[in-house]
């Protein structure tokens, strides 16, 4: 009869050499977090110096911007009949047109050198009326304004030559809309199928917000984001920040406060969603330099920091869309 003491020692060293019987199973992996999304838009898109700066701000970051056009920036003071808004007569604009055939020129080339470069040109309506009373059929004449002066820009103006694949571009390219003042209704959202757009970045909420898709339509909110020594919320755009700092008028002596002000909102708004759940933070400015570009350089200091990093995305409204919707088209054919 085997000693007891042999018998346990045996046992034990049979445990020990099997080994990864008594270890922990090993722990799952950690889901890797997605890429935080950032989504940077301009608002009417006019000064063609400005355009030139957002261009080359994305070269520098990689960001691709998203560019609400208002369609009267496509007509000079000669064509400016070609529009006319819905209740109104012809020729009338609340942001008045552009300067010049000349500038039209400039700005259509704009269009078509940030497009090459993979950006997004969506719909700011025309004349930048407040569009709250109006029906259906009102925001589909303006949708139908939008897509007759861009298609025929050229040509309405005289401009020669018209790039090829230009009424192309503008029949298929535009699938995103803003509306002027963020002022929407609910005739709006019944016309915006209608006319065939994808996207529409006119709500606000409370924080950075998923955007919900409703009847094909993907709908986007800017952001409230803290701001300032008290950290109250404002919605998370240029001309907001303006009327905060500065009650709406031009302060340029606190230009250089303002800028920090808001860069330090960009900032800890994109902080809280890169170090948290990572849902989009959206974005929005004008190409008018408010408080002596106060705002630009907060967006030019942010960008440079937030867009070069490996796990951040600068995309714009239409990329993010389509991203969703190759999504939803694999999970349909995988299920």
């Amino acid at each position: 009869m085997p000693c007891l003491s042999r018998v346990a020692a045996f046992s034990l060293l049979s445990l020990a050499t099997a080994g990864v019987a008594l270890a922990d199973p090993p722990a799952p992996p950690i889901p890797a977090k997605p890429k935080q999304v950032v989504i940077i838009s301009f608002d009417s898109a006019r000064d063609i110096s400005q355009w030139k700066r957002s261009r080359a701000l994305a070269q520098r970051t990689g960001a691709h911007f998203t560019y609400f056009l208002s369609c009267v920036f496509l007509l000079s003071p000669e064509t400016r009949k070609e529009y006319t808004a819905p209740g109104k007569t012809s020729g009338k604009s609340n942001i008045g047109f552009a300067a010049s055939k000349q500038e039209v020129a400039e700005r259509l080339e704009q269009i078509g050198l940030a497009t090459h470069e993979g950006h997004d040109i969506a719909s700011h309506a025309c004349g930048h009326f407040d569009g709250k009373d109006w029906s259906k059929a009102d925001w589909l004449k303006e949708f139908a304004s939008f897509e007759h002066i861009l298609e025929n820009a050229y040509a309405i103006n005289g401009i020669a030559p018209e790039p090829a694949g230009w009424r192309d571009f503008a029949r298929r390219a535009v699938v995103g809309f803003r509306a002027p003042y963020l002022s929407a209704n609910k005739a709006l959202y019944e016309a915006l199928p209608a006319a065939g757009y994808e996207f529409d970045a006119s709500g606000v909420s409370r924080g950075p917000a998923q955007p919900p898709r409703v009847d094909g339509i993907t709908h986007f909110s800017l952001p409230q984001i803290p701001e300032g020594p008290k950290s109250r919320p404002v919605i998370a755009m240029d001309y907001n920040l303006y009327v905060r700092h500065s009650g709406g008028f031009e302060r340029p002596s606190k230009a250089g406060e303002f800028s920090d002000r808001a860069y330090q909102a960009f900032r800890a708004a994109f902080d809280a969603q890169y170090q948290g759940k990572r849902i989009p933070l959206e974005l929005g400015f004008h190409f008018t330099l408010m408080n002596d570009g106060a705002y630009w350089n907060a967006l030019e200091r942010f960008a440079g920091e937030a867009c070069v990093k490996a796990d951040v995305e600068c995309i714009s409204f239409r990329d993010f869309v389509s991203r969703q919707a190759a999504g939803r088209k694999q999970a349909s054919v995988g299920g």
